[in-house]
């Protein structure tokens, strides 16, 4: 089997990239940059780009789509550009070349409004509802995806929720950076209970999903799954987790809910102006995440996907620390 995997250049995508080498496929991936995967041919472009999009599709059989813009702020016409047009373009070359397996991998963050969920499935996508451009962008080329399932060429959508290991840029590292300098609070009492996925989970499950649509039948066929550990913790375990296992002080200021939530649009508004060299440090949506309970039913996933998680959060913690040279006492 020849997979193209979209965004291996991230940590998840190339973990979904060498996950496939090792079981011995022909992995071709599709960035902007080198992949760093060894094994894997680099096709060096962008999904918005559509001759870099067919060269990449030439003589594929299955498709993994991680590709996408992400951050907290920005120009809602590069979400737009990148995660949904860049995403119809994709699908519509892979139509074209007889792609038959394409796994689009999304997030649950397309289901959240701002309230807690707490034990649900994978709620359906709400463009309108989301909050936040990435996430509504990606509640639009989720539907987009799903809509394309129907005869040979079958779809299923992937949400992993909270990913996070050893390297991850994205949370790991801002969570001790910001711990370090005493720029990390807890909003409210950091009661809210999260699901999480350790990257090798995620990356499992997502495999397990592609391998699921070789089945004319599967019940996966144009259906969205939430991969999660299956192990909700507080928000004020898990930050104080990462931070032992970056070898820094917990956080142990605390910031009111609602405070934050006000201050996360202020912020934003003065970004979309005048944007900072890294990400804002709040936002509406960060403070929602951080102060509602978002945790989901696993009993479908591991079903319908033959799929669980490998590696506990407690493992997880230990390798973390591992890496960085802190405990996971």
């Amino acid at each position: 089997m020849t997979v193209l995997v979209t965004g291996a250049s991230g940590l998840l995508g190339g973990s979904v990239a060498r996950a496939l080498v090792a079981r011995g496929e022909a992995v071709r991936t599709l960035q902007r940059r080198p992949s760093g995967v060894a094994g894997a041919q680099d096709v060096t472009g962008s999904v918005t780009a559509p001759g870099a999009v067919v060269r990449a599709l030439d003589g594929v059989d299955a498709v993994v789509h991680l590709a996408a813009k992400v951050s907290l702020t920005g120009d809602p016409a590069e979400f737009a550009a990148v995660n949904v047009e860049g995403t119809r373009t994709l699908l519509d070359a892979a139509e074209r070349a007889g792609v038959r397996r394409f796994v689009q991998v999304s997030s649950p963050s397309v289901a959240h409004a701002g309230a807690s969920l707490m034990g649900v499935g994978a709620e359906p996508a709400d463009p309108q509802r989301a909050r936040g451009e990435y996430a509504r962008t990606k509640a639009a080329a989720e539907l987009l995806a799903l809509s394309r399932n129907g005869g040979d060429f079958r779809v299923v959508a992937v949400r992993p929720h909270v990913v996070w290991g050893p390297g991850d840029t994205q949370l790991i590292e801002r969570v001790i950076d910001r711990a370090s300098s005493g720029r990390l609070p807890l909003l409210g009492h950091g009661a809210a209970l999260i699901d999480t996925t350790y990257l090798d989970n995620a990356a499992d499950g997502i495999v397990a999903a592609l391998d699921r649509l070789d089945d004319s039948a599967s019940v996966v066929r144009g259906r969205a799954y939430v991969l999660t550990n299956g192990e909700p913790r507080t928000v004020a375990d898990l930050l104080s987790g990462i931070c032992r296992a970056g070898g820094v002080e917990p956080p142990r200021w605390r910031v009111p809910a609602g405070l934050a939530r006000t201050a996360g649009g202020v912020i934003e508004a003065v970004w979309r102006v005048r944007p900072g060299a890294d990400e804002p440090p709040m936002t509406r949506f960060l403070a929602e995440q951080l102060s509602t309970a978002h945790w989901f039913d696993q009993r479908a996933v591991h079903a319908e996907l033959g799929w669980r998680p490998a590696v506990s959060i407690d493992e997880g913690m230990r390798r973390l620390a591992a890496h960085y040279g802190g405990t996971a006492d």
